[in-house]
C-alpha cells in the first residue's frame, strides 16, 4: 500500500468544491487511480468520506492512501453516471466494480459497400457484384465494414440459430466473396434451398433485393410487415396467374408463422433484458436474459471485478453503466435489486439511446418468472464459478510443490509457435493468473525476417519483442515462463533474458513425450538441466496442459488468419492491368494460383482477355 509522503488534507479540499454535480477521481502517491465515484452534489459526497467516523475498512483503506483529487463538474447526475461509466470502463480504478467484459460481442453483418471506398470496376460505373448481391455473415469486431449490423447477440449461439432461421425463411447468400465471384454452377446451399443462387443468376438483383428488404425488416422486429409485404406479393402473382411463384410465397409466408410461433416467449413482448445478481466468497455473478421483440436470445453471465464491495444494488447499478455505455439499451431493464440512482441511471441511458427506458424492481406473472430464472442462472453460474476457482487453486499449489517454488505464481506466460512449413509464422503469449486465463494479456507476434521454419529464431523473436517492454519498463515479468518445446527453444528464453537483463525468472519447457499423448509431457528446468515428468494423474500436469494448449490454440488462430489473409490478397492483384474479371478468368482456367504460377507465356494468353504483353507481364511478376 502507497502512503502519501504528505497526508492527504480531505475536509480543506472539501470547502473547495461546489455543491453541482459531478465526478471525482482518488490518486496515490504514485499517481495511479484509485477510484472514481459520481455525485449528485459534489461538496456532499466527497465530504462523506473525510467527515464521517466510521467507514468500512476497504474505503478506510483506500482513503489512507489518497495524495490527490479531481473533480469535473457536470450538469446533471445523469451526466455524471455516463462520465463515471466511461472512466471505470476505460481506466479500471483498483477500487472500483469493473465490468471484465473483453470479449467483442457478436453480429450478423449484412453485407455493403464499404464507406470511402471504391473498386476500380465502380470507378468505371460498373457495380461491384459482390454489393449487389449482399451477403450476410457472422461478425466480430469493428463496425466499420458497410452494410448494416444487427445486435449485439449475447453469444455466438444465437447468432448462427438466427443467421439459420433468415437462410431458410429468405435464402440469401452467406458464402465469401472470392468464392462467389468465381462459381461456374450453384452450390449445394441453392440444392437444399438455402440460397437463390444469384453467384450463376439464377436470381436477379430486383427480386434479390426484395429479399434483402425482408430479411432486414424480420431481423429488426418488423416480422408483421414482412407478412403483410409477402401476402401482397402472393395476391398479386394470383391476379397475374402466376400461380407457381404465387405458391412459392405461400410457403414462405407459411415458414415465417412458423418461425414466430417456435421462438416467441409468452410474456416478453417488448424489447427487454432481466438482470440478475448473485454473490458468495467475494465472487459476484450477474446473469442476464436477452428479449428482443418477443423472442428469446438466449442468456450470457458476467463476473465484474469487485474490489471488496458487497452491495448487490451497487454491484447492478455499476454494471448497468458500463454495460449499456456502448450497446444498445432495450426499453425494459428487470433488475433483482433496485439501484439507488435507478431514476437517474434510466434517464442517461434514455438520453444515450433515443428512447424511454425502464429498470424494475417490482414485478409480477410473467417478468416475476423470469426474474427468478435469471436468478437461478446467476447462482448455478457462481456456484460452477466457486467450484472451478478451488480446483484452479489446488492446480496451482500442486504446481508450486513440483517445481520446488516458495510462493504460489500469480503470473504465467507461455509461449508457442505456429507455421504451416514455415509459411505465415505466428508466436503466441497467453497469460494465466490466479483466476485462470486473463486473455486481455495475450499478445500474438507475426514473425518476419527469419529462415522459414526456424521454430528457434521465431521464438528467439517473440521472447525478445514481448520482454524488451518490461527492459523498458512497461509491463510486468512472469512469476513462472513456460515455453512449448524442448531444451533448445528453453534456451532460447535463457538466452534472451539474459541479454535484456530481466533474469530471475524460473523458465520450464513442456515437451511432448513420445507418444505426444496429453499428460505424458516432460517438464524441463532451465539452468539445472533437471527434467520431470507429473505424469497424466497429476494436478500440476492438467494446470500446465490447459496452459499449453490455451497457447497452442492462440497461435495457431493467429496463423490461421495471417495464412488466409495472405492468401486472399492474391499476387495477381499486384500485377497492373489484372482487374477483377480478368483475375477470375485465370483463376477458372488454371484451377487457381499454383496452376497461374506454373503456366507459361503461350498458355496465359489461351485465357480470354489476356494478350502477350499481359501474359508477360504476369509471367515476369512470378519468375522474376
Amino acid at each position: 500500500m502507497n502512503t502519501p509522503a504528505t497526508a492527504f488534507d480531505g475536509k480543506a479540499f472539501v470547502r473547495t468544491l461546489s455543491s453541482a454535480p459531478g465526478v471525482y477521481r482518488m490518486f496515490d502517491a504514485d499517481d495511479v487511480l484509485l477510484y472514481v465515484g459520481k455525485a449528485s452534489n459534489l461538496k456532499k459526497r466527497v465530504g462523506s468520506y473525510f467527515l464521517k467516523p466510521r467507514l468500512e475498512p476497504r474505503i478506510t483503506s483506500m482513503i489512507g492512501q489518497i495524495a490527490r483529487m479531481e473533480t469535473t463538474v457536470v450538469r446533471t447526475e445523469a451526466e455524471a453516471l455516463l462520465l463515471e461509466a466511461q472512466l471505470i470502463k476505460s481506466l479500471k480504478p483498483r477500487y472500483n466494480i469493473v465490468l471484465r467484459d473483453d470479449k467483442s460481442y457478436p453480429y450478423i453483418h449484412l453485407t455493403g459497400a464499404k464507406p470511402g471506398v471504391r473498386s476500380r470496376r465502380e470507378a468505371e460505373g460498373e457495380a461491384e457484384l459482390t454489393v449487389r448481391f449482399p451477403r450476410l455473415e457472422f461478425h466480430r469486431g469493428a463496425r466499420d465494414g458497410g452494410g448494416r449490423y444487427f445486435g449485439p447477440f449475447p453469444s455466438a449461439g444465437a447468432v448462427r440459430e438466427s443467421l439459420d432461421l433468415i437462410q431458410k425463411l429468405f435464402r440469401l447468400r452467406n458464402c465469401a466473396d472470392s468464392y462467389f465471384r468465381n462459381r461456374s454452377r450453384p452450390c449445394l446451399q441453392y440444392q437444399i434451398q438455402r440460397c437463390t443462387a444469384p453467384c450463376v443468376g439464377f436470381v436477379d438483383e430486383v427480386a434479390y433485393g426484395q429479399q434483402v428488404r425482408h430479411a432486414e425488416l424480420f431481423l429488426d422486429g418488423k416480422a408483421e410487415a414482412v407478412m403483410q409485404e409477402l401476402v401482397a406479393q402472393m395476391e398479386r402473382a394470383s391476379a397475374e396467374l402466376a400461380f407457381e411463384r404465387a405458391a412459392a410465397i405461400r410457403d414462405q409466408i407459411a415458414a415465417v408463422k412458423r418461425v414466430q410461433a417456435h421462438h416467441y416467449v409468452q410474456g416478453a413482448t417488448t424489447d427487454m433484458d432481466v438482470i440478475a445478481c448473485a454473490l458468495e466468497g467475494g465472487i459476484a455473478c450477474v446473469s442476464v436474459l436477452f428479449f428482443r421483440n418477443g423472442i428469446g436470445l438466449g442468456s450470457h453471465d458476467f463476473f465484474p471485478r469487485l474490489a471488496g464491495s458487497s452491495d448487490l444494488a451497487a454491484i447492478l447499478a455499476s454494471f448497468i453503466a458500463q454495460y449499456y455505455l456502448d450497446r444498445p439499451v432495450p426499453s425494459e431493464l428487470i433488475v433483482s435489486s433496485a439501484p439507488e440512482e435507478a431514476p437517474a441511471l434510466a434517464a442517461a441511458l434514455a438520453g444515450r439511446s433515443g428512447h424511454g427506458v425502464e429498470i424494475k424492481h417490482a414485478v409480477r406473472n410473467e417478468r416475476a418468472r423470469f426474474l427468478d430464472l435469471a436468478r437461478r442462472n446467476a447462482q448455478a453460474a457462481l456456484a460452477a464459478r466457486l467450484a472451478s476457482k478451488q480446483t484452479l487453486l489446488a492446480r496451482f499449489e500442486a504446481l508450486r510443490e513440483l517445481l520446488g517454488m516458495d510462493e504460489l505464481p500469480q503470473r504465467i506466460e507461455c509461449f508457442d509457435i505456429s507455421h504451416t512449413m514455415g509459411e505465415a509464422t505466428v508466436a503466441s503469449c497467453v497469460v494465466f493468473g490466479a483466476e485462470g486465463p486473463e486473455k486481455s494479456q495475450y499478445r500474438r507476434f507475426n514473425i518476419s525476417g527469419i529462415t522459414p521454419g526456424d521454430d528457434y529464431a521465431a521464438m528467439h523473436q517473440a521472447l525478445q519483442r514481448r520482454y524488451k517492454r518490461v527492459q523498458a519498463g512497461e509491463g510486468k515479468l512472469p512469476d513462472l515462463l513456460l515455453i512449448d518445446g524442448g531444451a533448445g527453444q528453453v534456451q532460447q528464453a535463457v538466452d534472451v533474458l539474459n541479454e535484456l537483463g530481466v533474469g530471475g525468472v524460473p523458465i520450464v519447457g513442456v515437451a511432448k513425450g513420445p507418444a505426444r499423448r496429453a499428460g505424458d509431457e516432460t517438464l524441463i528446468l532451465a539452468g539445472s538441466g533437471k527434467t520431470l515428468v507429473p505424469g497424466p494423474e497429476s494436478p500440476a500436469s492438467h494446470l500446465i496442459q490447459a496452459v499449453r494448449d490455451e497457447a497452442h490454440r492462440f497461435a495457431i488462430t493467429g496463423h490461421r488468419g495471417r495464412r488466409e489473409k495472405a492468401r486472399e490478397t492474391s499476387s495477381l492483384e499486384e500485377i497492373s492491368g489484372v482487374g477483377a474479371r480478368r483475375r477470375a478468368a485465370l483463376l477458372k482456367h488454371f484451377g487457381g494460383l499454383g496452376g497461374i504460377t506454373r503456366a507459361g507465356v503461350e498458355e496465359l494468353m489461351q485465357v480470354e482477355g489476356i494478350n502477350r504483353q499481359l501474359a508477360e507481364r504476369i509471367y515476369g511478376a512470378f519468375h522474376g
